[in-house]
């Protein structure tokens, strides 16, 4: 059954499109199970009916026009009930309809099963036979497992718009993501993807097949003359046996089947750099399954030469242009911070990707930047998207490509809103963060990107409540040195002071990868991250120490955040390191005092360490972005999951009241600079709770300072009593709308809410 399920989705997947797929669906899944009729019904949401959309047994007359509502005659029960329905004589059945122009009445078994992708019915899948009989387990196995299975390829088909009979490049077309930072934008998509990789290759089709050839043979040539040069040049000074894998190299590239196979793909449809990644993986997940060890390592030879002739296509056809359009929307796999900076910020109105979350690094960085990001895009068709117009809300997490004028014009409408608000808001920036009736609430900014772009601020918050070191560490090559690293952090305290600068020592891992310094984990938020990784490298963490502390000569507003903390011993540890630093300076004639020292909660088990931590620790910084992964048990990078993480989860929030009433028990200040800190909801909610200082990105000061010039502290402690009682996270989020409609203030939440 195994292999069957394979071959059909293999060819549903491979074929050219959507009408070729769902035939080749509904005549391989018929000759699999020996019946007279397999069809596929299609729910379509925008007339709430399901749509007869391919059929091998039944009249085809009746495809596109026979139609039922959820509920009506079998195909709608399954589908209202999803779940299976399994019939021997299906006329007798009390939901039976009769549709003549069907020509069902000659058949009287049926099995149904609904098509379901992450919770969302997609359609119908059905089985009858001309005798009676009711189809077996095995059966009824075969057809769940084919609906999952083909779930997916459905879903996908959706977003591009396929199942409409559109192509992308005709008419409009919506994806969904997560909403990863707030805010709109129109522009134009530019579509980037790594270099020299093979799993990042989009699917293009050619329009010269003769010309793709061409360059392939020419890649292949040049790749051999690499080789070629590169062995001549280590002849005499490698052995025999080490100068043996050039010639195998060479040999490889002079296989015709090779080539051959790769020109095969092309002429069927698929450029260059696509028709070589497709030949070049399918053979190495052959070669690294075969049991002969040197087969084996012949697969990583094969993988490296894909990757070698991919660099010199892909030098022609770079899909990073060098020109970027005015109104640039940054698409990708994966988006990294490099890439970020290979577009002039003044272009930049907005980034889409298809891996990463809301809270994953770039998303923070983009928020920082005040740039609208959608992420967890999976059914995004990359190839098709280059050069499109498209709309970008961040607000819902929404993709809209080739928009109609009225759509365009509708965006265009709230983006003109947005921008008056914010200067409705600019003008109330200098003063205080006072309630109405007198509660200061300290509002501080979370930095790591260039201080100019924040120190304006100065006049306007309470200091930096997270400078992020890690990211001059990802946007170089290598590891900063200790003066490199001096410079700036000596930019950033002296452009706060006296203002306090919370600094958090390197805080890499998770979904933070230096390219120097790859950490390839299969659980990387359960690894190695943040603390875990400078103390077993302390000679990365001395280097930083000592910085920070050279920095702070003279200005005396450092203070130092331990990242990832666990238990106690990292603590003592971490101490330990920075009271050496301390001395080590001092023997170099640099007097230096310890700054104060605050820990950052974020994993669990430091809820219930706090009184330990305190007698460690200056004060308490709260991460709700991590903190609130690993209490829900959620992968925040996992779009599939993508709904379950949520910051207003009641267990979230009632960890967080008892966070600030411990604190304040304990003596220590807390402060929270998680994504919940910049959403004012959040905010009046954390300063109902009693937290000392709330740290977010710049962008999001003028509306969280707005709510709470106008909400009194006494209404933020009663809205943390209503929240508390609430038993999920929906309740919550409406009963905050709720109180900010009645406060008049919905327009300071983001349109999203």
């Amino acid at each position: 059954m195994l292999e069957v399920l394979r071959r059909i989705i293999q060819e549903v997947n491979g074929a050219r499109n959507l009408d070729a797929a769902l035939s080749t669906m509904v005549r391989r899944i018929r000759k699999a199970m020996r019946t007279d009729v397999c069809s596929f019904y299609l729910f379509d949401a925008d007339i709430d009916r399901l749509v007869l959309m391919e059929t091998i047994g039944l009249r085809a007359q009746a495809v596109g026009q026979v139609t039922l509502s959820l509920g009506e005659g079998l195909v709608g029960l399954v589908a209202s009930r999803e779940e299976p329905l399994n019939l021997e004589d299906a006329q007798s059945h009390p939901y039976f309809r009769y549709f003549e122009s069907t020509g069902e009445e000659r058949f009287s078994s049926f099995l149904g099963v609904p098509i379901i992708h992450q919770r969302r019915m997609l359609g119908v899948l059905v089985v009858q036979q001309s005798v009676k009989r009711r189809f077996d387990e095995e059966d009824e196995a075969f057809l769940v497992t084919m609906a999952a299975q083909l779930g997916g390829v459905l879903a996908h088909s959706l977003a591009t718009g396929n199942l409409n009979r559109r192509s992308l490049s005709d008419g409009q077309a919506v994806f969904k993501g997560v909403a990863a930072a707030p805010g709109m934008a129109i522009g134009e998509a530019v579509v980037i993807a790594p270099p020299a990789d093979l799993d990042s290759v989009p699917d293009l089709i050619p329009t010269d097949v003769e010309y793709e050839i061409t360059r392939l043979n020419e890649a292949i040539g040049r790749v051999r003359n690499e080789i070629r040069s590169a062995g001549e040049r280590l002849a005499s000074r490698i052995s025999a046996q080490e100068l043996a894998l050039f010639e195998v190299y060479q040999q490889m590239l002079g296989e015709a089947a090779l080539s051959q196979e790769v020109v095969k793909r092309i002429r069927e449809g698929q450029w260059a750099p696509g028709a070589l990644a497709d030949v070049v993986r399918r053979h190495v997940q052959y070669l690294e399954r075969v049991d002969d060890d040197y087969l084996r390592e012949r697969a990583a030879d094969i993988r490296d030469l894909g990757r070698r002739v991919l660099a010199h296509l892909q030098e022609e056809t770079s899909l990073t242009p060098a020109v970027f359009p005015q109104r640039t929307v940054l698409v990708g796999d994966e988006i990294s911070v490099t890439m970020l900076g290979e577009v002039p910020r003044e272009k930049l109105v907005g980034l889409v990707s298809v891996r990463g979350s809301s809270t994953s690094h770039v998303a923070i960085i983009a928020r920082a930047m005040g740039i609208p990001t959608v992420s967890g895009m999976v059914d995004l068709p990359l190839p098709r998207l280059n050069g499109a117009p498209v709309v970008l809300d961040g607000h819902r997490g929404r993709l809209f490509v080739r928009p109609g004028p009225e759509l365009e014009s509708h965006y265009q409408i709230l983006i003109d809103e947005e921008l008056a608000l914010s200067e409705v808001l600019e003008h109330e920036q200098d003063l205080p963060s006072r309630t109405p009736d007198g509660h200061d609430m300290a509002l501080m900014v979370n930095t790591g990107l260039t201080v100019d772009a924040v120190a304006s601020l100065k006049n306007r918050i309470s200091g930096v409540g997270l400078y992020r070191t890690e990211v001059p560490f990802m946007i170089t090559e290598r590891f900063p040195g200790e003066q490199e690293q001096t410079r700036l952090y000596r930019d950033q305290l002296e452009s706060f002071a006296p203002l306090p600068v919370v600094m958090r020592t390197l805080d890499i891992g998770g979904d933070k990868d230096l390219p120097y310094f790859p950490i390839e984990e299969a659980n990387p938020f359960l690894g190695w991250r943040g603390i875990r990784v400078t103390l077993d490298h302390p000679e990365v963490l001395m280097v930083q120490l000592r910085a920070m502390l050279r920095a702070s000569q003279g200005l005396d507003n450092l203070q130092v955040l331990l990242p990832m903390v666990t238990n106690v011993d990292e603590v003592d540890d971490a101490l330990r390191l920075l009271d050496r630093a301390i001395i080590e300076l001092g023997e170099e004639g640099v007097v230096a005092r310890r700054p104060k020292v605050g820990v950052m909660i974020e994993v669990p088990a430091t809820l219930y360490q706090l009184e330990a931590l305190a007698q460690r620790a200056d004060f308490f910084s709260v991460g709700t972005n991590d903190l609130t992964q690993y209490l829900l048990a959620v992968d925040r990078n996992n779009p599939r999951v993508a709904e379950l993480y949520d910051t207003c989860h009641p267990a979230v929030l009632s960890a967080m009241a008892r966070l600030a009433d411990e604190s304040r028990a304990l003596d220590r200040p807390i402060s929270v600079c998680g994504e919940l800190a910049g959403d004012p909801a959040g905010a009046l909610l954390l300063m109902g709770m009693g937290f000392d200082a709330l740290s977010m990105n710049a962008p999001s000061l003028p509306r969280v300072r707005a709510a709470i010039r106008r909400v009194p502290h006494s209404a933020a402690r009663e809205l943390v009593t209503q929240t508390l009682a609430l038993e999920s996270p929906k309740a919550v989020r409406h009963h905050l709308a709720t109180r900010f409609g009645e406060w008049q203030l919905t327009h300071l939440l983001p349109p999203g809410n």
